[in-house]
């Protein structure tokens, strides 16, 4: 074999090798989503923001997953990371957003426009400082007290007249800030550990018994 050849045979190797590596890999497998209810957690992304008071939505939802061994997985064209769950013979998505806190709503609001659900399905999970740490209060709209996740929540569904679902984490002590306090690490321990779970076990009552037999239950402890 001449020179000549041995080189051509190595040219055409190298053009099929480049040929394969700028070939796009085949998109993703999308499962189509479904959803009768939405339960948002709200949260700031990153391990930065894990453990602190404005995460303690991010927690419940962990702990609503951890239930049935489920994850968390992104959405294509979305921001969120959603996990399909059946509660009660209906299906429910739950959500955490991928944005930053005072941009929450652009997790929902797509999600909720796309697959049809109304504000009265949706329940946001959110840390709250006007009660107690270890508290768990439940309500239908009302006003967003200051909370940026809430406020954006709002303003990209066009309502107030969503389910919500309150974490008690306490006003902060006198002389700090409100945003140095709610991005700071948990306190309470067990306490909060509790009210976590309990927020919880409040989102899927509220899609399993509605929100008066939620209240009822949950208010009571």
């Amino acid at each position: 074999m001449s020179m000549c050849e041995t080189l051509t045979d190595v040219f055409k190797l190298l053009d099929l090798f480049r040929r394969k590596k700028t070939t796009p890999a085949a998109a993703p497998v999308q499962r189509e989503l479904k959803a009768d209810w939405i339960i948002l957690g709200l949260g700031n992304p990153g391990l930065k923001y894990a453990s602190t008071r404005h995460n303690v939505g991010y927690m419940a939802v962990d702990d609503l997953l951890a239930e049935g061994g489920d994850l968390l997985e992104p959405v294509p064209g979305t921001k969120a990371h959603a996990a399909q769950l059946r509660i009660s013979d209906r299906d429910v998505l739950v959500l955490r957003s991928t944005t930053f806190m005072n941009l929450s709503g652009e997790a929902v609001a797509p999600l909720a426009q796309k697959l049809g659900v109304p504000a009265e399905r949706i329940i946001v999970i959110h840390d709250e400082l006007d009660l107690p740490t270890g508290k768990v209060r439940v309500k239908l709209g009302g006003n967003e007290n200051g909370h940026n996740g809430l406020k954006s929540c709002s303003e990209l569904l066009g309502t107030r007249d969503y389910l919500r679902v309150r974490i008690g984490i306490s006003r902060p002590p006198k002389g700090m800030a409100v945003p140095d306090y709610v991005l700071s690490p948990v306190e309470g321990g067990a306490e909060l550990d509790a009210a976590v779970a309990t927020a919880a076990e409040a989102a899927r009552m509220l899609v399993e018994q509605g929100l008066h037999k939620t209240q009822n239950e949950i208010h009571a402890r």
